[in-house]
């Protein structure tokens, strides 16, 4: 049976991870479940520069209030997001339009932040720093005047890039933060026990049964892959499940035609989708000026999944079971909404019973890594 879903997962959608190195392809150090972690060839990695990137990441000053760095919405002790909070928390208490996506396993996806704007955890650094309702810079040259003076970062930058004094710019400090994101990896979930080492009693007969949900009538492994030797659980992709849009489909048209019209540029953007709730639900429109991007989120990662809640890009359900609920009734959160007219081929009602829906719950709570396991929250309905 194992070996025919195997396959089925496998038909389901194979993507190959690029850019690893032979090394890593073959030190068999990451966790149970993943891949090799892929490493730009501009940006190697060192102990050094993933401690440098690791204070980066902390420093408060890099916010124009002196209070919000990079872990203020990516807490490690939260499994790097911000829960229970639906959308950020910026300077002042200013909150923009998404929830906050966790930095675990980012390394494994192809673009960054909800609508895909970003091509790298190097690129995807640079945007917080500067958008108002986060942290507030009108550029980034405090921080550079900060790593270029101060006595630590000096002689770490020194160190790590070989470079002092304007020599140091942001190209430098992004590379470090995302060098230290890329060391954010966890897998070895029970999961993973039963599926790729075979342990048997690693799940329990609902996880199990969830499973068999998951790939087959609950049509989840579509989206979130499953592959023959590893799982990242997305697809690395942009679909319109339902979520936000439903709330302005009749505004879509003219919303659209507007943003055309602005010709907005990339910075523009991103400070736009963060302060208009109405240009957020456009989703990867915004970016690619696609019709068929219209209300299109990123497929997230399901690893811990179960530890990061609220969800959607909105952080609009709040539980597990709200979520399998969303699809079970076919892309509409409560019974009796109409469905928008953007929905991506395959929302579809799924005709799960309760039960159902219990034991896919449970197959979800089985892909938490051990070291979040203390987060855990059933929030199965009996």
């Amino acid at each position: 049976m194992r070996k025919f879903l195997y396959v089925i997962t496998v038909i389901a959608g194979i993507f190959c991870m690029v850019g690893a190195t032979a090394e890593n392809a073959s030190s068999g150090s990451v966790p149970l479940g993943l891949p090799p972690v892929p490493y730009p060839e501009d940006n190697p990695q060192s102990p050094e520069k993933v401690a440098l990137g690791e204070k980066l990441f902390n420093d408060m000053r890099f916010s124009s209030t002196g209070d919000v760095n990079c872990a203020k919405c990516h807490l490690a002790e939260k499994a790097f997001t911000d829960s229970p909070l639906s959308v950020s928390e910026g300077i002042n208490k200013l909150t923009g339009t998404r929830n906050s996506p966790t930095v675990i396993n980012a390394v494994y996806f192809e673009s960054l932040f909800w609508d895909g704007r970003s091509p790298s955890l190097e690129d995807q650094a640079l945007h917080p720093f500067t958008n108002p309702v986060e942290m507030g810079l009108k550029d980034h040259l405090p921080i550079l005047e900060i790593v270029r003076t101060a006595p630590e970062y000096v002689k770490a930058f020194k160190s790590v890039f070989g470079k002092s004094g304007n020599d140091i710019t942001m190209t430098e400090v992004t590379r470090a933060i995302a060098a230290f994101e890329r060391t954010q990896i966890a897998g070895d979930s029970p999961f993973d026990r039963w599926y790729y080492a075979g342990e048997e009693d690693a799940l329990t007969p609902a996880q199990k049964r969830g499973f068999d949900l998951f790939v087959n009538q609950g049509r989840c492994v579509s989206c979130h892959l499953i592959e023959q030797t590893q799982a990242l659980f997305t697809d690395n992709r942009f679909h319109n499940i339902g979520v936000g849009i439903n709330d302005i489909q009749d505004d879509v048209p003219g919303l659209a035609s507007e943003f055309l019209k602005a010709e907005a540029t990339a910075s523009e953007v991103d400070v736009k989708v963060l302060t208009d709730k109405r240009t957020s639900e456009l989703g990867r429109f915004a970016i690619t000026r696609s019709f068929d991007g219209l209300g299109a989120f990123k497929t997230p990662t399901l690893r811990n999944i179960d530890v990061t809640a609220p969800y959607m890009h909105d952080g609009s359900l709040a539980t597990l079971w709200e979520v399998v609920m969303h699809y079970n009734l076919g892309g509409v959160t409560n019974e009796g909404e109409p469905v928008n007219d953007f929905l991506s081929g395959g929302i579809r009602p799924l005709n799960l019973t309760a039960d159902q829906v219990d034991d896919l719950v449970a197959f979800m709570e089985a892909l938490t890594s051990p070291e979040y396991a203390h987060l855990a929250k059933s929030d199965i309905k009996k």
